[in-house]
């Protein structure tokens, strides 16, 4: 007889989920990715101006707040698995649609994928607190490294694809829905292993219960103030480099060094912070680090750019598995962590969805990139503040 978890499943079933939910995770972040190192070339094509650039980003973090609050009802009525299920194929239709190379779909299928990747932000969390709860530092581990793959590999193949390959910008987005249909094939029989639980309490109840604790509040604008920083240089960091003499090619390479490090940081540091009751010298070790990236890619004649680069990805990487991670740990269950996880995103993707079109405004009007860095510097010290409230081990 094959040995079962306290889920009921057996180790089979395990590792089928564990490749079932990398399987969502990679398709997480390609197609945000791929948007950075195209923006020239989509600019050149549609005539769009550095803000609505930045809208590109800015409305898939808005969707993340929308939904992520929402989530839980849909939840709370057909289950985590079928959720899942339909935010891939949501996720594969919106692609395509951003791909048909108009304006409208593009800003259109934008915002449907944006829809998608929120329902899995906020899911995942919670299907390992439910199926993975004595092992939350290590999933959470492979799942961010793995969304960090994804991004980097997107980010480094994106000109690639639409210069040598001659596939064009639509055909370098598009190819990313092949990815989230064979996520869709491999998802499906998992569905019959995630059984249905009933609910303990309304969506309502929940969210007024949350929305009431400090400890809520400081790991939202915790997670927020991340994801400001990840977005920002995620949607801007080509464009920097770009402006300061450096090749397209050469600045989509280093947006890919940031994610591919970020891979090493999204492993390491949910493992070292999952062993510890408390997070904080983690977290303070790691937003120091940040602040001395900034301040170095601040002044180019610093050197050494590659370096930067690297470290900053290496640290927003293993900050964003943190946050992850710390949805779990605060949770009493599965149920408190989707509900967590979904209050939490919600208002932490709000704050983020400001930080690309907040950032490409301050470049349209100073015409320099120096006061988006200090923007950055003084974001990652509110991030400290907040981090050092939630890093202390406690429960919601």
């Amino acid at each position: 007889m094959k040995e079962r978890n306290e889920n009921g499943l057996n180790s089979v079933s395990q590792i089928w989920l564990i490749i079932g939910v990398l399987l969502i995770a990679v398709n997480l972040r390609p197609a945000l990715s791929s948007i950075g190192p195209l923006i020239d070339i989509i600019q050149h094509d549609l005539g769009l101006s550095e803000t609505l650039l930045g809208l590109l980003t800015t409305l898939p973090l808005i969707a993340f707040g929308v939904v992520s609050t929402i989530t839980a009802l849909f939840t709370k009525h057909f289950g985590i698995g079928n959720t899942l299920l339909g935010a891939l194929i949501v996720l594969a239709i919106g692609i395509i649609i951003r791909s048909l190379g108009g304006v409208f779909e593009l800003y259109l299928g934008t915002i449907l994928l944006g829809i998608a990747i929120a329902f899995g932000n906020v899911l995942i969390p919670a299907l390992t607190k439910r199926n993975f709860p004595h092992k939350a530092g290590l999933v959470t581990s492979l799942y961010t490294g793995v969304m960090s793959l994804g991004a980097a590999l997107a980010a480094g193949l994106s000109v690639p694809l639409a210069v040598n390959l001659n596939l064009g910008w639509q055909g370098a987005l598009s190819i990313w829905s092949l990815l989230a249909v064979v996520a869709i094939i491999l998802w499906i029989p998992n569905l019959k292993h995630i059984n249905r639980t009933v609910p303990s309490r309304s969506f309502k109840v929940a969210i007024k219960k949350l929305s009431g604790s400090k400890l809520v509040w400081k790991l939202a604008l915790y997670m927020g103030l991340q994801s400001f920083m990840f977005y920002v240089v995620l949607a801007w960091l080509p464009a920097i480099l770009i402006d300061r003499g450096y090749q397209a090619s050469y600045a989509g390479w280093m947006l890919s060094l940031s994610q591919a490090t970020g891979i090493v940081g999204a492993i390491l540091v949910p493992v070292w912070a999952g062993s510890l009751k408390d997070q904080r010298l983690v977290i303070i070790l790691l937003i120091l680090i940040e602040i001395i990236a900034l301040i170095a890619l601040l002044f180019p004649s610093i050197g050494f750019t590659e370096f930067w680069v690297g470290i900053l990805g290496l640290v927003l990487g293993g900050t964003f598995g943190l946050a992850l991670l710390l949805i779990v740990l605060r949770a009493h269950d599965a149920e408190t962590a989707a509900e967590l996880s979904g209050i939490v995103q919600s208002i932490g993707y709000f704050i983020a969805a400001t930080g690309p079109f907040v950032v490409g405004a301050i470049f349209e009007i100073t015409q320099t990139w120096n006061y988006a860095l200090l923007l950055l510097v003084f974001v990652a010290i509110l991030k400290l503040i907040m981090g050092i409230g939630v890093g202390k081990d406690n429960k919601v």
